[in-house]
């Protein structure tokens, strides 16, 4: 039997019809698409469909009857007159009138035997069918790194219970040649191999929901799979990550991705990357390479900065879930980015988060607030300021008594805004405090259950105020930093903080690497008190590497900051 579409989506106030009419006799083999508001009434929503499927007869009847009259020594079918055309809905027993199409949609969601006729074509209505919405594919894709879609859009489905297939084809030798089709996969994503060189790929998603089972949606590439750019240098890393930690141990990477917004423009291209080749700036191309990275750390804590939002829907979520990580996203203010902090389901447990705009916060703390709300250009300067804090507690499933406080930034760069960033993390430290000792507050831990790490994009180098805060926990007023902007100058502040912590990956000489500068400006730091870095540590990459390509980021290097990869254990954890 024929099928009709019905669907309303939650919140929409119309109703989508989809049916495709075929009647060889009448010459029409269309789809119809249909809009009706659910407040209208059913008689009327039937006689706009009537109206339009009419017309549409009559235009290729007409058609048909011109070309018959032109040629009628090559006509072998008489012209067929157009009988009155009825469009109904209803049973087999009665049919819907004087109800509104909302009604008609609660009687239809009751009773699985109601259906819509057009001429004598009856079709049976299906509401709301899971469907593909939406779906894109990438254009770009590589041999040996994953492909998935771009973009996927399901209604009335769910990504983990639809099913995906994809398959390769080569170009047709020839016009008119259909491309030969070879299943080689069935996940969500699809590794690449370099035997794909040269191919069109396929992706076909059937989507569902518990019983139900939508049409297939299909869609091929328009570029065929293309070499990658040889091994890159995080590849040569992920040799001392082939394997995940155990017991109490764990991975731990931060990682500024650069997000699109800095990288595709005009000012990134020609000059503050004007060394990289167009297209390894392209989104589509360096998302190829630190979703690949990222992979193989086989991290149980991944605390990222410059992500955008669209990249941690799309991509990351998707991917990151294949691989047992759930995830939280906190996006800045007025730019389209932000912070997104993972942890491996296998290996922690979420207890909360929280993700807040520092600018937001900075009241709330007046032993801080009160001393420099009177520097009226400074409090402008840093009220204006988008920066975000991710605060995230985590449970070892290992030893439940084991918690991580988990802390990711990335503060303000400016080259004048040494101050900004030292009061920026003066005041996400006493947040991360207040959390700290709220934790604390109930009966069940202790303050040897709770440690804390603090990952992120720091912007500031090992002689900068952070830094000295963070390693010895104290920041007098004759700190340098504070005089960074004569006019926003800051008097008589201090900042301390009570934890005792190291810098888990050293001060390496660079962790951003691009022609314009160089320096270690990213860091994550461990609460020595309970926790330790493990011997093994997993080397940054060589100078030589970064200048292959004369700076990063590059063919092999998605970003202009370098993924910081520690391994960590509790030094107290019962084995």
């Amino acid at each position: 039997m024929n099928v009709a579409y019905f669907k309303q989506l939650s919140g929409d106030d119309h109703c989508q019809i989809s049916f495709r009419l075929n009647a060889e006799r009448y010459n029409i083999d269309k789809v119809f698409n249909f809009n009706r508001s659910s407040a209208e009434q059913i008689d009327t929503s039937l006689e706009r469909m009537r109206q339009n499927i009419e017309k549409e007869l009559q235009k290729r009847h007409k058609r048909k009857k011109n070309k018959n009259t032109a040629t009628p020594a090559q006509s072998e079918d008489p012209p067929v007159e157009l009988p009155p055309v009825q469009v109904n809905i209803g049973t087999r027993e009665a049919k819907f009138t004087g109800i509104t199409v909302a009604e008609m949609l609660a009687r239809i969601g009751q009773n699985p035997d109601v259906f819509l006729t057009v001429l004598e074509n009856e079709f049976r209505i299906v509401y709301n069918k899971p469907e593909v919405h939406a779906l894109v594919l990438p254009s770009s894709m590589m041999a040996d790194f994953y492909v998935y879609p771009s973009k996927l859009e399901l209604h009335f489905a769910t990504r983990s219970e639809s099913d995906y297939r994809w398959y390769r084809g080569l170009p047709p030798v020839s016009n008119g040649e259909q491309i030969v089709w070879e299943e080689v996969g069935q996940e969500f994503t699809y590794l690449v191999p370099n035997r794909d060189v040269g191919y069109y790929l396929k992706f076909v998603c059937t989507p569902k929901s518990g019983d139900q089972t939508g049409p297939d949606a299909v869609k091929v590439t328009d570029q065929t799979v293309q070499a990658g750019p040889g091994q890159c240098p995080f590849e040569v890393r992920h040799l001392f990550t082939q394997q995940k930690l155990t017991g109490g141990q764990f991975r731990v990477v931060s990682y500024n991705l650069l997000a699109d917004v800095y990288a595709d423009s005009d000012y990134s291209r020609n000059v503050l990357f004007a060394y990289c080749v167009p297209y390894a700036l392209a989104l589509d191309y360096r998302k190829q390479l630190f979703v690949k990275e990222l992979v193989g750390y086989q991290a149980d804590l991944l605390c990222l900065q410059e992500v955008d939002g669209k990249v941690f829907e799309l991509d990351l979520m998707p991917i990151l879930r294949q691989n047992r990580y759930v995830g939280h996203y906190q996006a800045k203010c007025r730019v389209a980015e932000g912070l997104a902090t993972f942890y491996d389901t296998e290996k922690f447990e979420l207890v909360e988060k929280h993700g807040v705009i520092i600018s937001n916060i900075m009241k709330e703390f007046p032993e801080l607030w009160d001393q420099i709300k009177g520097n009226e250009p400074l409090v402008k300067r840093i009220s204006h300021r988008s920066t975000a804090l991710q605060v995230t507690l985590l449970q070892s499933k290992h030893d439940r008594n084991k918690h991580l406080l988990v802390a990711n930034t990335h503060l303000y760069f400016h080259p004048d805004a040494d101050h900004i960033r030292l009061l920026q993390f003066g005041f996400a430290m006493l947040y991360v405090r207040r959390q700290y000792e709220r934790i604390l507050g109930g009966d069940r831990l202790s303050a040897d259950d709770v440690a804390l790490l603090f990952c992120g994009d720091f912007n500031s180098d090992p002689e900068s105020g952070i830094y000295k805060l963070m390693i010895e926990r104290f920041v007098g007023p004759d700190m340098p930093d504070w005089q960074s902007n004569e006019l926003e100058a800051v008097q008589n502040v201090s900042l301390a903080q009570p934890f005792q912590m190291g810098s888990a990956c050293g001060c390496p000489k660079f962790t951003n690497y691009t022609l314009g500068f160089t320096e270690c400006i990213d860091y994550i730091f461990f609460q020595t008190s309970l926790l330790r870095v493990l011997p093994d540590a997993v080397p940054m990459p060589s100078e030589e590497e970064l200048t292959v390509y004369e700076a990063i980021p590059s063919p092999v290097f998605p970003s202009d900051h370098i993924a910081l990869v520690t391994n960590l254990e509790w030094t107290r954890c019962d084995e």
